[in-house]
């Protein structure tokens, strides 16, 4: 038979099956409850699991042996859907659900849902960075000159906020617990107490002040993401709400593939499977799978902005979308994009027989849910470093002391953080407890890891996966002198300025996805629209839906339509600055905001506009006003054992801030570039016809690259608009990394052929050739030094 024959009947066979009864029998329903029109359906988590024991007791209680109400409410003893999915069973009142929930994680009413067993956590999911944003909404009104987020200020969120407790974590180790409470003292704008709903603009007050098109830009193009709604219903883009976000799995398609009968499998905008996952115990979606929340759940959010997510898979956004399957076509959008492969982080990639790592296998509780305090930024919220589990040429990750790799420009001491003897109460709770051996590492902030411990001179991960991953420590290379390169060696050991102002991943970043220009055109022309996501996540049901849940609705519109392009995409050579810890780290290209507003009668009334940053300015006291064309300090989650080459930062003026080639190139965009026929004298156009090819962007006067003007030292692009450390390397630092031009030390006496022709030999020299000479050369420059001492 036609495989594509077979596959079409056992699609339709399976369309067939899959039909849930329109009404049942007061029989059959007192005898399966909700499983009466459900029946198949996954057990949430596996059936041997404690979870699942609990969740079937309670639902006993409540009338429904398979446990379904005490997530979903619902009347178990219902004969139609209408009246299955009305109310909640009395002996849930107190605490569980108050009516039928269709998804029970939604954060609007986790609190009666998921909070029953995990209470507190969506207090503090309300106020975290998933489901404020706030960060990403400070970022990009600060690029469209909006003075309320200068300074670092952060005043929006996507919804009204107050952090009603203060300032010390609700959860955390009290080493944890002061160690930010020191932080919040420091920086308080970055841990604001309250924020407000980012506010609408309508097309009126966008005529009196174009800028405010950025409101429209952001409801409608950026806040997506955030916990408070579903995902996009776009390939690799569907997910939950809340709670499910991240821990219900949607495949990229968007279709389910369990047996429940009353679930479609020909629409997309289901979960792959009625299946919880979180952890190594609980296991995987599929029977025998691994545990853990997979790389591409993240990516259903984490695909634009830093674009860690699809980083860390290797990928990166290309128009291309080569080369051609095997039917002649180009590869499927996946979050609305086409893709090139790069290069996989290396926790990704993993080993052989092992897989990589997962996100949460680093990211902490904290670092997901929040500790009970609102955050600007993800430095802010996030506890981890690279040295809490490799530490330093010098340090076990047990010597090192807590903040160290953001100590922010202060001195923490070098009081040793040591190691914990238990995880978290919410750790041992709810997570796989492993053996602590000789005990539990730390974060940088002071919360032990629950899944990374020592063991003897070792430092061993358990992946939520199921594997177990011994990390690269590096006291214990440099004391074995077991060094993959002697570059490396010399990097780490013998250049003490790179372990103390550089990030590990300033080198092992070697690439950095790089979106130059964002050109942003909003159009409230001819009656145009888009999806608001704020004011469709801000329209709840009882049912702790919002506006845009129901498959195929597309939530709430307001007026405005975006259209959004790029200058150019680079992903090699990424441009180093200091970020808001202090440290050298690989910058990329944030917020770059170029702005074209056309009004509701079709009239441009703002084109090609860059806003400017005086409160850069006055940070970095100089009298240029730099563009507001963020350079934002990040870590691309790009880490490769082979770090970038020495010359590709001390030979390179794009990594110094200079540009590419120190600005040579792309130094015209100021201008309406024609090509038509002109004047060879005047460059004025011959022909009356003509058209401008490439339109000018009157503020731009420099490469997109660069953030410093290598002539007057001054930077002339921001570099991070939330911590007041971030800026462009310091001209010191910049002077003493810039070794370019070095060649000419000796080539240059090759005009000279008096002295050429004795110390050169016939032939050209290879590299090894070149180094032995040089190394020669020192060590005859050592031996006359010490005749001469």
């Amino acid at each position: 038979m036609n495989r594509l024959v077979w596959t079409a009947l056992v699609a339709l066979a399976a369309l067939a099956w899959a039909q849930a009864p329109e009404k049942v029998s007061p029989e059959v329903a007192a005898q399966k409850g909700c499983l009466s029109c459900h029946e198949g359906i996954e057990d949430i988590v596996p059936a041997k699991s404690g979870m699942m024991a609990q969740i079937k007791a309670f639902g006993a209680m409540a009338g429904d042996p398979a446990g379904c109400v005490v997530c979903h409410g619902g009347n178990p003893q219902g004969l139609t859907a209408e009246e299955a999915h009305a109310g909640a069973p009395e002996a849930l009142a107190a605490r569980g659900p108050k009516t039928f929930y269709p998804d029970p994680g939604s954060i609007w009413i986790a609190d009666r849902t998921c909070g029953q067993c995990h209470p507190g956590y969506d207090y503090r999911l309300n106020l975290a960075l998933m489901q404020t944003e706030a960060g990403k909404i400070q970022g990009n009104l600060h690029t469209w000159g909006f003075p309320e987020t200068w300074d670092g200020k952060t005043p929006y969120g996507n919804y009204d906020v107050k952090d009603t407790d203060g300032p010390v974590p609700q959860v955390g180790t009290e080493a944890y617990k002061k160690y930010m409470t020191q932080l919040i003292e420091m920086y308080p704008q970055a841990f604001p107490r309250e924020l407000k709903q980012l506010p609408e603009a309508s097309p009126e007050e966008v005529q009196a002040d174009p800028k405010l098109a950025a409101l429209t830009y952001q409801r409608h193009d950026c806040q997506r993401c955030h916990v408070g709604v579903n995902g996009r219903e776009k390939r690799g883009d569907y997910r939950g709400m809340g709670c499910s976000s991240c821990h219900i799995l949607y495949g990229d398609e968007g279709f389910y593939e369990g047996n429940d009968p009353a679930i479609k499998k020909d629409e997309r905008g289901h979960p792959l499977k009625h299946r919880i996952v979180a952890t190594r115990e609980i296991g995987g979606i599929h029977e025998g799978a691994s545990g853990g929340i997979p790389t591409a759940t993240c990516n259903s959010c984490h695909n634009r902005g830093k674009r860690i997510g699809v980083t860390f898979q290797g990928l990166m956004e290309f128009p291309y979308g080569t080369p051609f399957n095997a039917k002649g076509g180009k590869q499927p959008k996946l979050h609305t994009k086409k893709y090139l492969f790069i290069a996989d982080d290396v926790h990704h990639r993993g080993q052989p027989g092992k897989g990589g790592m997962l996100c949460q296998d680093c990211h902490t509780t904290i670092d997901m849910h929040g500790d009970g305090n609102i955050f600007a930024t993800t430095l802010a919220q996030v506890e981890i470093e690279c040295e809490d589990c490799h530490g330093t040429p010098e340090k076990f990750p047990w010597e090192l002391p807590l903040g160290q790799g953001e100590e922010f420009g202060r001195d923490i001491g070098n009081a040793p953080r040591g190691l914990a003897d238990a995880p978290l109460p919410e750790t041992a709770a709810f997570a796989t407890l492993y053996p602590k051996e000789d005990g539990y590492l730390l974060t940088a902030r002071g919360n032990p890891f629950g899944n990374v411990v020592k063991k003897g001179d070792k430092v061993i991960v358990h992946s939520a996966s199921g594997s177990d991953f011994e990390v690269p420590v590096l006291k214990a290379i440099n004391q074995a002198d077991a060094w993959v390169s002697q570059d490396a060696k010399v990097a780490m050991v013998s250049v003490a300025k790179h372990a103390e102002n550089l990030e590990c991943y300033a080198c092992h970043a070697s690439w950095v996805p790089q979106c130059y220009g964002c050109h942003v055109k909003v159009d409230y022309s001819g009656g145009a629209s888009g999806t608001d996501w704020i004011k469709s996540g801000s329209v709840v049901d009882e049912h702790g839906m919002t506006a845009e849940s129901a498959i195929g609705s597309s939530g709430i519109k307001s007026p405005g339509k975006i259209s959004e392009s790029r200058s150019y995409l680079r992903w090699e050579d990424p441009v180093l600055g200091i970020n808001g810890e202090g440290r050298v780290t690989p910058l990329m290209p944030g917020c770059q905001v170029v702005y074209t507003v056309i009004d509701t009668e079709g009239k441009t009334i703002a084109h090609n506009v860059i806003a400017r940053s005086p409160d850069e300015a006055a940070q970095l006291g100089q009298d240029l006003v730099p563009l507001a064309i963020d350079m934002a300090p990040a870590q691309p989650h790009s880490a490769l054992p082979e770090a970038r080459r020495c010359e590709s930062c001390h030979d390179n003026p794009k990594a110094l801030g200079y540009g590419i080639d120190g600005g040579i190139y792309q130094n015209r965009y100021a201008e309406d570039i024609i090509t038509d026929l002109t004047d060879p004298r005047t460059g004025e156009p011959l022909a009356s016809n003509y058209q401008v090819q490439i339109p000018a962007i009157p503020d731009l006067t420099f490469d997109w690259s660069r953030i410093v003007d290598p002539k007057t030292g001054e930077q002339v692009a921001t570099v991070g608009t939330h911590w007041p450390l971030s800026r462009s390397l310091p001209a010191e630092m910049r002077e003493n990394m810039n070794r370019s031009g070095l060649c000419m030390g000796c080539h240059k006496e090759m005009t000279n052929e008096k002295v050429w022709n004795v110390v050169s030999t016939p032939g050209t020299l290879s590299n090894a050739e070149h180094l032995d000479l040089m190394h020669k050369m020192l060590l005859k420059y050592y031996e006359d030094a010490k005749k001469g001492q």
